[in-house]
């Protein structure tokens, strides 16, 4: 059905799509007979083809079907963005298995509570956190380890060995097991559209995770939508020339869907990076001619464009595409970006609706803080805050949900939180947005990070955005503190750019001159670094718990 934002679409991004009806593995073979000795993956130097990668998957699979791995059970992947990662998603799914995503940075703790929620019977994990996995294993019988080094893949580094890794007993090494495997035949295993592909926890309004599943058709109608949304510039590139700079990390869904799948989609040549330091991520671009497409969030792409080594670099030259996602992009940045002549978009997602949901154009109109329009196939409405029953008029503040084949079957094994999200088929995100008349749609902020002030309702986005625009200020976030007179009142946490100096009043006057009175941050905090999630989203959560755990101290 035609809506009323499909003519804000670019001229050859379909309003619906045929999706065909396939698991996402499937999707590898598109570049393995299309450009087979193409570069899948570079990395640190060491490239691995197309056809390469398929065979590898192919044997990896075929390997863990021999160690009983069938239909159903549910794989830890505890990587970072390592070919190691490919192989072992695309083959997990090959057997029907599905993926539970587990991000390297996790404690121990964090690790029993999703192994024993899912009912995890295989880990795939690295060298750098086998103690972690030794302090789990302690608490939760997991029948098969599997353990691999992270530069097993480099040329020129030596290839572990199980004894190097200091492994448990009947703890297996993630080559020796592929080495072992000569068999490239596809495993005779059904695998539908319907089936669950992939477990990623999120956050929970009861402190603990939550896993939502996703199935087959999900990720593969996002890598579609996704892949189709970008085609007016995609389409100049030939293949040869298409190279994604894939930081975004692979355990995350974003990465999953926009650098990952994409890429194999896209028969685009992935070049891995397993974490962003911002030396290191200089000196990758350093070595290509230009880069096709680069999916980050507002930090990354903050610290890579205004680095000194920026205009050395030409990188206005030298990045082709940039997407924003994850968080809020401050409407200064986008202005750096559209002044260097990159082709850019900013878009928004959940874990639960696959990571897509609504974007600006990519040559299209776009508004100045505004996510853009929903997806092809994909109705989004802005309901009453209170009740999530009334679609509010246009220019009024409502809480976004969404119904999209990109939307999620529900949590694993938690009903209520499934029931209470998602009902009569639309996904209640939690975010609060506004819709003008054109159907551009700008999310005010978090349901849950709303500030309630002497009876007024803040959006800290909005103090964010004046927080950036401070020609001192680097990173900044504002956060409500509770407050004996007003009920709840505004903290800036402010990080200054490298050999600023700035007092807390002086932040405080400009936020005034900019800002309603009672929106103006009562409190300046000035810090090196503010908490982020692995994409680089800032935490408002834990310096809401920080202040909550100083205020009992105190009292």
């Amino acid at each position: 059905m035609e809506k009323p934002w499909h003519r804000h679409y670019d001229y050859d991004v379909p309003t619906t799509i045929r999706y065909p009806r396939l698991p996402v593995h499937e999707l590898l073979h598109i570049p393995a007979g299309a450009y087979s000795d193409k570069a899948a993956l570079y990395f640190y130097g060491t490239e691995m083809s197309f056809w390469d990668l398929r065979v590898q998957v192919l044997r990896m699979a075929n390997a863990l079907g021999t160690l009983g791995i069938k239909k159903g059970d549910r794989v830890g992947i505890h990587l970072p963005n390592i070919p190691q990662y490919l192989i072992s998603y695309y083959a997990v799914m090959y057997l029907g298995g599905v993926v539970v995503n587990l991000n390297p940075m996790y404690t121990p703790n964090e690790l029993v509570f999703m192994a024993k929620n899912v009912g995890m019977n295989t880990l795939i994990t690295f060298d750098m956190v086998v103690p972690v996995i030794k302090a789990l294993c302690r608490e939760v019988e997991i029948p098969r380890v599997i353990v691999t080094k992270a530069t097993d893949y480099i040329k020129g580094m030596p290839r572990s060995t199980a004894a190097d890794l200091d492994l448990e007993p009947g703890w297996l090494h993630f080559s020796d097991l592929l080495e072992g495997s000569d068999s490239c035949r596809r495993p005779r295993v059904e695998v539908g559209p319907e089936d669950v592909a992939m477990i990623n926890f999120t956050g929970g309004t009861t402190g603990l995770p939550k896993g939502a599943v996703l199935t087959h058709a999900n990720l593969v109608a996002a890598t579609m939508q996704c892949s189709l949304w970008g085609r007016a510039t995609q389409q100049l590139y030939p293949a040869e020339r298409r190279f994604v700079l894939a930081v975004l990390p692979y355990f995350h869904v974003y990465g999953n869907i926009v650098a990952m799948n994409y890429s194999i989609f896209t028969c685009s040549t992935q070049i891995l990076v397993p974490r962003f330091n911002i030396d290191e991520i200089l000196d990758i671009i350093s070595r290509f001619k230009e880069i096709y497409f680069f999916p980050a969030v507002p930090t990354m792409i903050n610290a890579i464009i205004n680095h000194p080594r920026a205009g050395e670099l030409d990188l206005d030259r030298r990045l082709k595409l940039l997407n924003s996602g994850a968080a809020p992009m401050p409407v200064e940045l986008i202005d750096q970006v559209k002044d260097m002549g990159i082709f850019f978009s900013e878009g928004y997602g959940l874990t639960e609706s696959t990571s897509l949901g609504i974007s600006n154009p990519i040559l299209g109109l776009k508004k100045v803080g505004s996510i853009g329009v929903p997806f092809p196939d994909t109705d989004v409405r802005l309901v009453d805050v209170e009740e999530g029953t009334r679609e509010v008029p246009p220019g009024e503040p409502g809480e976004i949900i969404i119904r999209s084949p990109l939307v999620m079957k529900g949590y694993w094994n938690n009903p209520g939180e499934t029931a209470r999200q998602l009902r009569d088929g639309w996904l209640y995100t939690g975010d609060i947005a506004t819709r003008d008349e054109d159907g551009y749609i700008f999310v005010v902020d978090r349901k849950k990070d709303m500030i309630i002030a002497g009876g007024y309702n803040i959006y800290p986005r909005e103090i964010d955005e004046v927080l950036y625009s401070h020609p001192k200020v680097a990173d900044a976030v504002a956060v409500g503190i509770k407050d004996q007179y007003r009920g709840e009142t505004v903290k800036a946490y402010v990080v200054l750019k490298q050999g600023e100096t700035a007092t807390p009043e002086e932040i405080m006057e400009f936020c005034r001159e900019r800002l309603a009175a009672y929106k103006a941050p009562k409190i300046v905090e000035f810090r090196d670094s503010l908490p982020k999630s692995a994409v680089g989203k800032i935490l408002r959560r834990i310096l809401r718990e920080e202040e909550e755990a100083r205020l009992k101290q105190n009292t």
